[in-house]
């Protein structure tokens, strides 16, 4: 595997084409950056962001529709205000309707390089 810092360039760079108003999972992202079935690393490069970085980390949920429970407090309100600031709409179970929000890039154009 690639060094944390390439990896996560890697990671970030699939999760900045996921567009507004769509969600992808973790284990999606993992896949379009090269390391499929380790969605843990696409998390821990998520939680390794800094403070207002434009990466859209919060289009990522995991594969049950769900926002991820997070170690801050808040940090999951936050994500879902966002995603719903986007358009993004959340059931009575706190789940997005995959088949409606998920993302699914059809062209290699859309994929990262």
């Amino acid at each position: 595997m690639s060094r944390p810092d390439s990896l996560y360039e890697r990671i970030y760079s699939v999760v900045r084409l996921v567009p507004a108003g769509r969600v992808a999972t973790y284990g999606q992202i993992a896949a379009l950056a090269g390391i499929r079935g380790h969605a843990r690393q696409v998390g821990y490069a998520l939680h390794a962001l800094r403070e207002g970085s434009a990466v859209p980390w919060h289009r990522v949920i995991n594969v049950q529709g769900e926002v991820s429970p997070r170690r801050s407090p808040g940090s999951e309100e936050e994500q879902r205000k966002r995603l719903e600031a986007e358009g993004i709409v959340f059931d009575d179970r706190g789940r997005v309707q995959m088949g409606r929000f998920c993302w699914r890039p059809t062209h290699e154009a859309d994929w990262p390089a």
